[in-house]
């Protein structure tokens, strides 16, 4: 099998979140072409996870390489240039699907049928492929999950808590504000305050910290503004409850709804790998049911998600060989 042209086979199909169903039909035909046990798990509509064990009658695996196909937008096909590969999703995550499926084919052809693959969709919005993935889990020991580390082994990720901080005031004729309450001012004040805050720290991950990714309000330049909303994203190091209770104050100016969490999440190493500590999130905390998380792969997050994205020839290479030492480690863990 050639890394290379598999993952230019699936980044030339568009897989933007919500619309994987036909990356997700030629990943299962080309899965089941290689010798694998292919089911493919329905998500909603034509979309769904892949999940592959080495071939008919192999025992659930031990060993699960899994990650995720949706991408991003916008969608651009494959093109190779020098050593690097370009493409939407070649570092983010199609790239590393691909090696992970060299290494397990590579396995499964010296003996080894104890590694399976477990391919989700929607990632990028929610992780929806990964809750559904989780609960047709069939015991494994270890999870390794592909997302771009630069070849190192994650020894944690932050988690994320998703907020929106409503204001409500009272609309008025912009010449007498005094007969309105600006609710953008409440605002304002609020994520002013929020700004001075001591939030959680740890050891490890370091502080928390937190993006404005959003914020609207107001009807019109000449209307005291009744309503304003911001959304705000914390990268957690904690329970979120921490960070819940640490900015309990600003209900005094704005009502605060929850919108998202995700753990952060510790996670198993290896030895002979390079680990560090990433500030993002992943599929694991939703997969928890598929056994102990590694966080492994190639390519750089600098590069996901931008119009230049791309991934080494040669580290895609070498990643085939760093999963399968991973698994064979991981095989004769006790």
């Amino acid at each position: 099998m050639d890394p290379v042209a598999f993952a230019r086979g699936l980044i030339d199909i568009d897989s933007t979140t919500g619309r994987e169903g036909q990356a997700g039909l030629w990943l299962a035909q080309s899965l089941r072409k290689l010798g694998f046990e292919v089911t493919e798990q329905p998500v909603d509509g034509d979309r769904g996870n892949v999940i592959a064990t080495a071939g008919p009658g192999a025992a659930a695996p031990d060993v699960v390489l899994s990650t995720h196909f949706d991408c991003v937008p916008p969608f651009f096909a494959s093109r190779l240039d020098g050593d690097r590969l370009f493409g939407r999703g070649a570092c983010d995550a199609k790239g590393i699907l691909a090696a992970q499926v060299a290494a397990a084919d590579r396995l499964r052809r010296d003996g080894e049928t104890r590694v399976g693959l477990v391919f989700v969709v929607g990632e990028e919005r929610g992780s929806d492929g990964a809750k559904l993935a989780n609960t047709v889990a069939a015991g494994a020991r270890f999870l390794v999950n592909g997302e771009p580390t630069d070849s190192r082994l994650g020894a944690a990720t932050r988690g994320i808590l998703r907020l929106k901080l409503h204001a409500a005031g009272r609309a008025a004729h912009s010449s007498f504000p005094q007969l309105g309450v600006s609710a953008i001012d409440k605002l304002l004040d609020a994520l002013v305050e929020l700004r001075g805050m001591h939030l959680p720290e740890d050891a490890v991950l370091g502080r928390t910290h937190y993006t404005i990714g959003l914020i609207s309000g107001g009807v019109a330049p000449n209307v005291v503004p009744p309503s304003a909303e911001a959304e705000v994203m914390f990268r957690t190091v904690g329970d979120g409850a921490d960070i819940r209770r640490a900015i309990a104050r600003l209900e005094s100016r704005v009502s605060i709804e929850h919108v998202l969490e995700v753990p952060p999440v510790r996670m198993k190493t290896v030895p002979g790998f390079e680990t560090a500590v990433f500030p993002y999130t992943t599929d694991i905390p939703f997969l928890d049911a598929w056994g102990q998380p590694l966080l492994f792969g190639h390519g750089s997050v600098h590069v996901a998600h931008t119009a230049d994205e791309f991934i080494s020839v040669r580290e895609l290479h070498a990643a085939v060989e760093h999963y399968m030492s991973i698994a064979k480690y991981l095989l004769t863990s006790s």
